[in-house]
C-alpha cells in the first residue's frame, strides 16, 4: 500500500521513459509529486503529456535547467563519470537530494556475498568491458557522493525485472511455461536467483526522497532457489509442460555462454554470488516486495500484449533450446 507523502515533492528525473525511469514517473506521479523530465526526447516521446518535458542532452549542455530548483534529482541514466559529473556539478545548489541510480556491478569482488561496505571497482584503462561498467558506475558513485555527502542516495541494483524490461530475461520464462512442451532449465533446483521488480524499486526510489533516505543501499529481492523460481513461473503459466534440468557443467560443455546464455543462468564463478547479495539495509529502511506471482501474472500479461518478438530478441531461441536439449539429454 503507498503511503501518502506529507507534502508534493517536485522531481527532476534524468532520462525517465524507458525501464526503470518509466516506473519511476508513474509511481511519483501517483503518490502526487511534481515532476520534469529531462532527456532527448528519443525514447518514447509523448509516454507521459502531462509531465514537463526539457528536451536537452546531458552529455553536452544542461544549461536549461540553470534558472530552477528541485526537491530532488534522480538519475536513472547515469553510466560516465565525466557526464554524471556534469550533472552533479550543474544541479549542485539547485537540488535538495541527489538519487544516483547504480549497479551492484561496482562491487570489486562478486564470488563471495558482500554487503554495502564491499570494496569497488577502480576505473582504470584497458578494463574489460564487463568490469569497465562497474568501474564507470563506482566513479560515478564517488562523484555524487563528495558533491552532495548526507543528500546522496546511492541505489544499487541488481536484476530488475517486469513489464516494459527490453532485456527479456525474466519475461521469457513465463512465456516459455505458456507454451508447453519440454522446457530447458539450466543447473540445479538449489542455484539461486535473485532480482526485484521494477515497480518496487521505483516505489523506493520515491521513498528516497519523501522520506530522506541517504547513503547507500544494494536494493534487489531476496535470494530463492531456482526450482522456486521455476515452479512459480509454471503456476503463472497454467499450461503443462515437462522439464527437463540439464547441469551447468554440460551447458557450458555444449557452449552455452555462462552468462545467461540461458536466461537468468549465471556459471561464470566469478560471479558466483551476485544473486547472493545482502539487502538487510534497503528492508530495514522500507523497501517492500511484492509477490512473486504478481510479478509473474503482470510481466505475462504485458509480454502477450507485446505479440512475438523479432528474431534474437526471444532470450533463448526455440531453435537453440532443440539444439541443446537434443545434444545434451541423449
Amino acid at each position: 500500500m503507498r503511503s501518502t507523502p506529507s507534502r508534493p515533492l517536485s522531481l527532476l528525473v534524468l532520462g525517465g521513459t524507458r525501464f526503470l525511469g518509466r516506473a519511476l514517473v508513474e509511481a511519483a506521479l501517483a503518490d502526487g509529486h511534481q515532476v520534469t523530465l529531462f532527456n532527448r526526447g528519443r525514447t518514447n516521446p509523448g509516454l507521459f503529456p502531462g509531465v514537463e518535458t526539457v528536451i536537452g542532452d546531458r552529455t553536452e549542455d544542461l544549461s536549461a535547467l540553470s534558472r530552477r530548483r528541485w526537491d530532488a534529482v534522480v538519475d536513472v541514466a547515469g553510466y560516465d563519470p565525466q557526464v554524471v559529473g556534469l550533472s552533479v556539478d550543474a544541479l549542485r545548489g539547485r537540488v535538495g537530494r541527489y538519487v544516483f541510480v547504480s549497479s551492484l556491478s561496482v562491487l570489486a569482488d562478486q564470488s563471495t556475498p558482500q554487503d554495502e561496505d564491499g570494496a569497488l571497482l577502480v576505473l582504470r584503462a584497458g578494463m574489460p568491458p564487463e568490469d569497465a561498467y562497474g568501474a564507470r558506475k563506482a566513479a560515478s558513485e564517488r562523484l555524487v557522493r563528495d558533491a552532495f555527502a548526507e543528500r546522496a542516495s546511492i541505489v544499487r541494483l541488481g536484476m530488475i525485472v517486469g513489464p516494459h524490461d527490453p532485456t527479456d530475461r525474466f519475461a521469457y520464462w513465463p512465456r516459455r511455461f505458456a507454451r508447453g512442451g519440454r522446457v530447458l532449465l539450466p543447473g540445479d533446483p538449489t542455484d539461486a536467483a535473485q532480482f526485484i521488480d521494477v515497480r518496487d524499486v521505483a516505489d523506493w526510489i520515491v521513498g528516497c526522497v519523501s522520506k530522506e533516505r541517504g547513503g547507500v543501499f544494494n536494493v534487489t529481492g531476496p535470494t530463492i532457489a531456482f526450482g522456486t523460481f521455476f515452479d512459480a513461473c509454471r503456476a503463472a503459466a497454467g499450461t503443462p509442460a515437462e522439464t527437463v534440468w540439464v547441469p551447468s557443467e554440460r551447458l557450458l560443455a555444449a557452449g552455452a555462454d555462462p552468462w545467461m546464455g540461458v536466461p537468468m543462468w549465471i556459471a561464470d564463478p566469478a560471479c558466483a554470488a551476485i544473486n547472493r547479495v545482502d539487502v538487510s539495509r534497503a528492508l530495514t529502511a522500507g523497501l517492500t516486495l511484492r509477490p512473486l506471482a504478481r510479478t509473474l501474472a503482470d510481466t505475462l500479461a504485458w509480454d502477450k500484449a507485446r505479440g512475438s518478438l523479432p528474431p534474437g530478441q526471444e532470450g533463448l531461441s526455440a531453435v537453440e533450446e532443440r539444439r541443446l536439449l537434443g545434444a545434451l539429454t541423449h
